[in-house]
């Protein structure tokens, strides 16, 4: 059985009420709801929320909420893993079998069903024990600067300075939006960012991070632009 477990508390602090908030037109939790729906995967789609309102939301749009996450693991320094955990558990304790499972994000509304079925796959083929979405920084790390003190500009690595930019090794970043991974991997607490996961690359106009409202509007801006190439297509 594949379950889809969409991790949506409702304390968020920057952007309050951000996993319901609307984003262009319907709650933003409602796309990844759709793109897990519309990818024909998943059993069940559940929606891990300590909240009663985002709860509703989510039953609105077709999906499950049989449990409520405990307050503890509802806080700002929960991690993802461990909501994940919580819900195997629970699926377990259910009788409910389960041996792969995709966290997949309530604010991830470029995600498109094609990259969500290529992350399924790959797991699937591999011997590795995660899948999940990464996009490329569009500059060279390796020519990152900080900021000092005394407010002067200083490299993080002086020595590729002088160098080509095509010589740099390429970087890639997580893309924030779905995480496949065995449900014993997820369990033993093997970490997701290591040599067990193998890379799902999205490109980087169908990647936009939420956490601020200047995040919020650009990603909104980057749906506009996409639904509108869509249409002229």
């Amino acid at each position: 059985m594949n379950i889809a477990i969409i991790p949506a508390r409702g304390g968020s602090k920057r952007i309050p009420r951000k996993n319901i908030k609307n984003f262009c037109g319907q709650p933003i939790i409602a796309y990844s709801i759709q793109a897990a729906q519309k990818s024909n995967i998943f059993d069940r789609i559940i929606v891990s929320t300590d909240d009663e309102e985002i709860a509703n939301v989510s039953r609105q749009y077709g999906a499950e909420v049989p449990f409520f996450r405990p307050t503890n693991l509802a806080d700002d320094h929960t991690g993802t893993s461990a909501v994940v955990k919580h819900a195997i558990n629970w699926l377990r304790d259910n009788d409910i079998p389960v041996e792969i499972i995709c966290c997949l994000y309530a604010t991830a509304p470029l995600i498109q069903t094609k990259f969500l079925r290529k992350g399924y796959e790959r797991l699937l083929v591999s011997d590795k024990k995660y899948a999940f979405s990464v996009s490329s920084f569009s500059f060279p790390i390796q020519r990152a600067v900080r900021i000092r003190p005394d407010g002067a500009l200083e490299a993080f690595y002086p020595e590729c300075i002088p160098m080509r930019s095509q010589d740099l090794e390429e970087a890639f970043h997580d893309a924030g939006q779905f995480y496949w991974g065995r449900t014993q991997a997820f369990l033993e607490g093997i970490p997701l960012f290591s040599p067990a996961a193998v890379p799902v690359v999205l490109p980087r106009y169908l990647v936009q991070d939420i956490d601020t409202l200047e995040d919020w509007k650009r990603a909104e801006l980057m749906y506009r632009v996409l639904q509108e190439e869509k249409s002229c297509g």
